[in-house]
């Protein structure tokens, strides 16, 4: 998956912003789109749906993707090593 490593970096920090912002929103009842005038400006409304879309994309792309998940897929069911 190489050529997704560009793609996948912006999404997993997009992503990041948007667990960070819930965060904020849950202890300081502030969210991160304020500083951009609200949901009302249109720069708001992207970043949003930027965030969303790269959750997506990471829900999908993960199985793909991720070095921690590569290997469980095949060792699912197997008996561990005996010692």
């Amino acid at each position: 998956m190489k050529g997704h490593g560009g793609i996948h970096m912006v999404t997993w920090i997009l992503v990041i912003i948007g667990g960070l912002n819930w965060l904020l929103v849950g202890l300081l009842n502030w969210d991160i789109g304020e500083l951009f005038g609200g949901m009302e400006m249109t720069i708001s409304k992207i970043i949003y749906v930027l965030v969303g879309l790269s959750a997506i994309y990471e829900l999908a792309m993960h199985k793909k993707i991720c070095k921690e998940c590569e290997g469980m897929g095949s060792s699912m069911g197997q008996k561990p090593p005996s010692m």
